[in-house]
Order: structure tokens, then sequence, then C-alpha cells
């Protein structure tokens, strides 16, 4: 039998695609990379975004096409999309056999066997917390079958989230904030590292705010940067208010934890911010960002950006643009505001701002933040990064591609490399999102 994936989303919704690869696996199915020849399509949705749920019902109908060819072809959807559309979604899409949440990923197996026994299945429940606010979501007997991309693995965290700002869905159709026991995270982790894995993400939906027994995200993060063999962990994504100047003299600490931080804004206005219930203001975030570059300059710092949300003035907006100056940012994810169903700014706001104002916003958003990318990429001309090698260059024989701490890709030229390598590059040249350069010394090779 042979199985089909699709994915749509964040690093969360590609996390939970591998840990279904490996269920399925063990299943007997052989995973593909086209539908064409599949036994089982499975989508595994976002809905943070308007975009990648359109996606949905547009691939859906592909695959329904596919289905009437082949009509024992089984067509499921998993994650967000799945969990806030439940039952309608069946209704809509009646070639579609099985619609699961993303706490359910795990009982793929038992709903496939009902599947085959001719039944249409349905299962959006959550996994329950205890009072602490904990579960360990990856079953233990999960914790040997993560999966390990070349030499990158992603663990799971926490998952949910109880901050419940007003544009966000994730509360909805991701649950509550549930934290896994540290030990349970720490087995995970020093299993991936010991099957070869050189980097991690940790990763939750608010990936800062866990707190399991007397560890909090701080406890964990300084752990897993201890763990033998580990040479570089990231984490994705914190909350502005869950972040404090201790995480970040750890962060600058322990050269294991990458020179690099997610650390979402959303507007550059202390009442827009209320109505969004963010529960900070500007100024304590740009307090944050200066202490963490006074001391640690290198660092490399993303953001997310919502343009017009309910009731933002152009005054406002312009404040955006002012912190957008004041940070610099490296990376940046920034959208038109979209009402995501069931947010409490969609049952109670008006979406008044025109969309061509939106876009005229985001636009003048992503202009800065490009002109600030290329002066920041033209000034890694003449230095040297560690670049952990990631693999060959799709394109270009003889070139090997890899990420700097600091997450910019980089085109190796001349190098004997391979994937998991981590080397000096001497930066020459630059394109245009990326650098390029040659290898000088090798820091740490495939053991």
């Amino acid at each position: 039998m042979k199985a089909f994936i699709k994915t749509y989303g964040c690093q969360m919704n590609e996390h939970d695609s591998r840990r279904m690869h490996s269920v399925l696996r063990r299943e007997g199915y052989e995973i593909i990379d086209t539908m064409d020849q599949a036994d089982f399509v499975l989508l595994n949705t976002c809905s943070v975004r308007e975009k990648p749920e359109n996606k949905v019902y547009s691939f859906l109908g592909t695959a329904r096409d596919l289905k009437r060819v082949k009509p024992d072809l089984v067509i499921g959807v998993a994650g967000c999309v799945a969990q806030q559309e439940g039952q309608r979604l069946l209704k809509r899409e009646k070639s579609v056999d099985l619609v699961f949440g993303p706490d359910n990923m795990f009982k793929l197996p038992q709903m496939l066997a009902e599947v085959r026994a001719g039944k249409r299945v349905l299962e959006t429940r959550w996994a329950e917390r205890d009072q602490r606010r904990v579960h360990n979501f990856i079953p233990d007997e999960e914790l040997e079958r993560n999966e390990v991309d070349g030499r990158k693995a992603y663990v799971a965290i926490s998952k949910g989230c109880d901050n419940f700002c007003t544009f966000c869905v994730v509360p909805y159709t991701r649950g509550r904030d549930i934290s896994r026991e540290s030990e349970n995270i720490l087995c995970e982790v020093r299993d991936v590292v010991a099957r070869g894995a050189r980097e991690i993400m940790l990763l939750g939906q608010n990936v800062n705010s866990y707190h399991a027994g007397d560890w909090r995200f701080y406890e964990l993060l300084d752990a897993v940067s201890q763990v033998d063999g580990l040479v570089r962990v990231r984490f994705k994504s914190p909350h502005p208010n869950d972040w404090g100047n201790r995480l970040s003299d750890l962060l600058t600490a322990r050269p294991t934890i990458c020179n690099q931080l997610h650390l979402p804004f959303q507007a550059g206005s202390d009442r827009v911010l209320e109505k969004m219930r963010r529960n900070h203001t500007v100024d304590d975030y740009i307090e944050k960002i200066d202490y963490l570059r006074g001391i640690n300059p290198g660092i490399e710092i993303s953001t997310d950006i919502i343009a017009g949300f309910p009731t933002e003035s152009d005054a406002e907006f312009e404040r955006t643009l002012d912190v957008i100056r004041h940070c610099r940012f490296e990376h940046m994810y920034a959208f038109m505001y979209s009402e995501r169903p069931n947010t409490l700014a969609s049952r109670k706001m008006d979406d008044d701002v025109p969309q061509e104002v939106k876009s005229e916003r985001l636009q003048r958003v992503l202009a800065l933040h490009n002109q600030h990318q290329q002066e920041q990429l033209d000034a890694f001309i003449g230095q040297t990064v560690d670049v952990l090698i990631d693999g060959a260059h799709p394109r270009e024989k003889g070139v090997m591609c890899g990420r700097t701490q600091g997450d910019r890709p980089v085109a190796v030229r001349d190098a004997d490399l391979e994937i998991g390598d981590l080397v000096d590059v001497a930066v020459d040249a630059r394109r245009k999102f990326s650098l390029e350069g040659e290898p000088v010394r090798m820091m740490v090779t495939d053991t």
C-alpha cells in the first residue's frame, strides 16, 4: 500500500506529518511523493491564515478527481482545518473518508480500519491535561520513532495555547496549552541525537510558556542545550510576555543554542495590541529586544506582523513602521488581517480596514523589511560564519547548502562535505536572499 501526505502550514504541522509517516510505515504503507499512485491520500491542514485554508478545498478537488478513477482511494483530512470544520467538512466533501484533529494522529491505524470497514470517520476529541496542564501527548512507545530528516529533527514540547489573542484560531484548533513531562522530552531528544540528529527544533504554539512541575522553559532549554552530541538547538515560537532577560542571557551563554529568536510583536500601537489581547506594550517589547541586542550584537531576530487589524488607523500603522526601523528584524512574516473562524475578533469586531488599505500597508512593511534585509546581507560579505550542511544544491553541481545559526541560507562552493557537517565558511558573495562562500575550516564532522 502507498500513502501520500500533503502538508500545509507551520513547522508543528511538518512535525505532525513526520509522525504520521512513521505510523503509516508501521502499518505497511510506503510513503510516496506524488498522489497518483497512492492508496491513501492525507492532507494535513493549517487554518492560521486564510490562504492555506483556501488551498485545502482546491487540493480536495484534485483528490476527488483521482477518486473517480480509483474508487478504493481513501482520502483523509488532518490538522487545524479538520478540527475546525469537523462534520461540516464531511458533509461538504463527500469524497472524504476520514477527518481528524491534531490530537488524534496516533489513532491512524484504528481510524483506517474503520474506513476499510465501510465507515466515514470523524475524530476531533482533545487530549486531556491534568491539573498541572501536563500530558505526554507523544506516547512513550512513540519516543524512539521520531523521524530524523537529514541531520535535523523536530521535538514538540507543548501544544495548544491559553492566550486567546483575539485574532488567533490556535486555541480553537490546537486546544488549550499542554506541556510534556521534561524527562519525556529529554528521552526523545537523546534518542534523535543518538540516531544522527545534529540540530533540533523545539516546538510549541507558545513554546516559552512551557511548565511541567518545577521546570519552566529556561530549565528545559538549558538541559536540552547540554545533551551530548547535539550541535544546535532552536525553538519556535515564543510569546513576548513569557520572554525575559534571563532567557536572553541563557541564549547568549550557550553555544549550542542558535543565535536566533523569533518574537512576534504584531503591531506598533498599544491600543491595537490591547484589542489583540497581546497583554504587552510596545515599550515592553522594545526593551526586551534592546537588552538582547545589547548583550548579543550578532543575534538575528524575526517577528510576525499583522497589517490592517480592525480599527487600526494610519497613524497607528506608522508606529508599526517605527518599530521595524528600530528593531531592524533579520526575518519577518507579515500578513494582512483576515478573520478566522470562532475567534473573538471575528465575533466582536468589524473587519473595517478596506482591503486596498491592508494591501498597501503590507507592501510598505515588506518594502521596509526588504531594505533592511538587503543591507544585512551586504554586511556578511567578508565575514566567516559557521554553517550546518543540510543538503546538496538542487541545481548547482559541487555546491552544498546549509544555514547559519541565524538561519541564513548559505551556498557553499567547492565543498567536499556531507549532510550534518558543521563548517566555517568565508562569505564572498550574496544572492537575493542568501549568502555564498567557500569552506575554510571543518568544525564538526559526522561521527
